[in-house]
């Protein structure tokens, strides 16, 4: 019989935490719920069996979503984090990958694709864990391009030897650039293997991260010559591009 999955909820409203367990329950997980941000940290430090998935509210008595999920970074760069939060600003939400958030959605919310949502981050969970334990030899650990140098493994990044701060998710996408170095990669194709949505969501997030990481590693952002961006079919990444920007 296969392992459950498990999945920790943190969110301090006892029944939206009891319906998301209920739900979840349903598909077949293993829920383990909590109402404060040091409960879900003690949890995942001491729980016997580990945690897959994290649901975290933001607003949370003594200690914010944004706190819990920065605290969980500093640890643990792969386990999954999905933000539930009636906070709706751009700011929010960007503030929320910016601690390292996979996702971010919004109360209300839809139940079909919430479990979507949970069902792909666990998805991506397992396929990580399986690439880690099948190809340790070959996966990319430390990165040089440009005046750049990346460590996948302890996330530290440095440009011109200067240390450079990287979100979870400015992470995942540079390293989906990097193991798919010189082809050209179609929108949906980030939007499904990077923030694991559906493929024709419209949405610029992908945009929006790309000059992300122009702004940090391009010496011209406006002109970059790693990160491009080829019209009406994607982008491409290149770490030694021609010495001419127009070849």
């Amino acid at each position: 019989m296969s392992k459950k999955e498990h999945i920790l909820v943190v969110e301090d409203e006892a029944h939206l935490a009891t319906g998301i367990k209920y739900n979840l329950d349903a598909e077949g997980y293993r829920v383990t719920t909590v109402g404060d941000g040091p409960s879900a940290l003690r949890v995942l430090e001491e729980a016997t069996d580990p945690v897959d998935l994290v649901i975290l509210d933001l607003m949370l008595p003594g200690m914010s979503g944004y706190d819990v999920c920065e605290t969980l970074r500093a640890s643990n760069k792969e386990l999954p984090v999905l933000i539930l939060s009636a906070r709706t600003l751009a700011e929010d939400r960007a503030r929320g990958f910016d601690v390292g958030a996979n996702q971010y959605l919004t109360k209300p919310f839809d139940l079909d694709e919430f479990l979507s949502r949970v069902k792909n981050l666990l998805g991506l969970h397992q396929h990580r864990k399986n690439s880690m334990k099948d190809s340790a030899d070959e996966e990319i650990i430390q990165f040089e391009f440009g005046n750049a140098t990346v460590n996948f493994d302890t996330f530290e990044v440095a440009v011109n030897d200067d240390p450079v701060r990287l979100t979870q998710l400015e992470m995942t996408l540079l390293r989906y650039f990097v193991e798919n170095e010189g082809r050209v990669i179609p929108r949906a194709e980030l939007l499904e293997h990077v923030w694991r949505m559906p493929g024709n969501l419209q949405t610029r997030a992908p945009d929006q991260f790309i000059r992300r990481l122009r702004k940090t590693f391009e010496p011209d952002p406006a002109n970059p010559r790693h990160f491009l961006t080829i019209r009406d079919a994607g982008y491409r990444f290149l770490s030694d591009p021609e010495p001419d920007p127009e070849s």
